[in-house]
């Protein structure tokens, strides 16, 4: 049996797939020979048949495609077992493309998405579910973790960052500079600064007006990131309802939505989220938070995705973005 892994250079999420391909084997007696080709542009991928990085291709076939699939060079997103998104198949779902029985399920490792827009980690288990997307992109110590809180309550409150006469103050609680500080968390990726050394963004929070409004109750009116990080903003906030005015990317169309922690309702109803990455190395907010959008619908979303395919990802419910915004963002407070 011949399997082929297709990618980009450095792609995050080969490990990831070797992994879980040596787990899904792991116990059988068959001859599995694994070889990449790497390749760096569009041309390429599509006289390879790569839908994204990482493609497998099994005997020259690839078991995973969806209607729809175009060549690509971007980051490409699978479905996990639990319905979310993840950065490669699951063992299971390699198990039945390898024409396997199904594992016992009590020693499978759990399926769980992989950050797209980091380098991986390099830990011995699947990342669960979408609240490790941004894992590795944490405060450091008591110091960060401080200004970080005191960033985020500052654009929930009043609708933008602190002033850094305030940000100082918390520093000097850790005989530290606020400067110093502020350019750690940039430099982890954990806030944004722009080119004068100001806050720009700190996820979820954007201070400069993007696609998605956000009004928090008994809070501030905050622009978000992108439409997960909008969908986030409840459970961080201990459940508070919020009310998101977005718009379809394609047709410009009205989306709102109301989220209270983990659950939301949408108008219109059908709405959907397209949850994508640029293939590329560098900040959330560059490879990602573009391609985090809403639709008003499925159809329109896979459109999107049709006409945009050096943009990898997967349109998934409304119930499940929500749930990977509290993920991700609804322990940001409490750490």
């Amino acid at each position: 049996m011949k399997l082929e892994i297709l990618q980009v250079p450095e792609c995050p999420n080969v490990v990831l797939l070797e992994r879980r391909i040596a787990e899904a084997v792991a116990g059988e007696h068959i001859d599995v020979a694994i070889t990449h080709r790497v390749l760096n542009d569009q041309a390429a991928a599509t006289e390879a048949g790569m839908t994204g990085s990482p493609t497998l291709l099994i005997d020259g076939q690839d078991p995973f495609a969806e209607p729809g699939s175009v060549p690509s060079v971007s980051c490409r997103l699978y479905r996990s077992d639990v319905g979310g998104i993840d950065g490669a198949p699951s063992v299971a779902a390699l198990r039945a493309a390898l024409n396997l029985a199904p594992a016992d399920q009590s020693t499978e490792m759990p399926a769980g998405p992989v950050d797209c827009c980091a380098p991986a980690t390099g830990d011995e288990s699947p990342v669960a579910a979408l609240g490790a997307w941004r894992g590795a992109a944490q405060p450091a110590d008591p110091a960060e973790k401080a200004i970080h809180h005191a960033i985020l309550r500052a654009f929930a409150t009043r609708g933008g960052p602190p002033p850094i006469t305030e940000i100082d103050a918390v520093a000097a609680e850790f005989d530290s500079s606020a400067q110093q500080i502020l350019d750690r968390l940039h430099a982890s990726d954990v806030i944004r600064l722009d080119r004068s050394g100001r806050i720009a963004s700190v996820y979820p929070f954007s201070a400069t007006p993007t696609a998605h409004s956000v009004q928090i109750a008994d809070g501030a009116r905050v622009y978000a990131m992108c439409a997960i990080d909008a969908l986030g903003m409840s459970a961080m906030l201990g459940g508070s309802e919020v009310v998101i005015d977005s718009a379809d990317v394609s047709t410009g169309e009205q989306i709102t939505v109301s989220v209270r922690g983990e659950e939301s309702t949408a108008d219109p109803a059908t709405t959907v989220v397209f949850i994508g990455a640029q293939s590329a190395q560098g900040p959330s907010a560059d490879t990602c938070c573009n391609y985090l959008n809403f639709f008003t619908d499925r159809p329109a979303a896979e459109a999107w995705s049709a006409a945009n395919p050096h943009v990898g990802g997967i349109v998934v419910d409304l119930a499940d973005a929500t749930r990977c915004g509290a993920a991700i963002f609804g322990p940001l407070l409490n750490t």
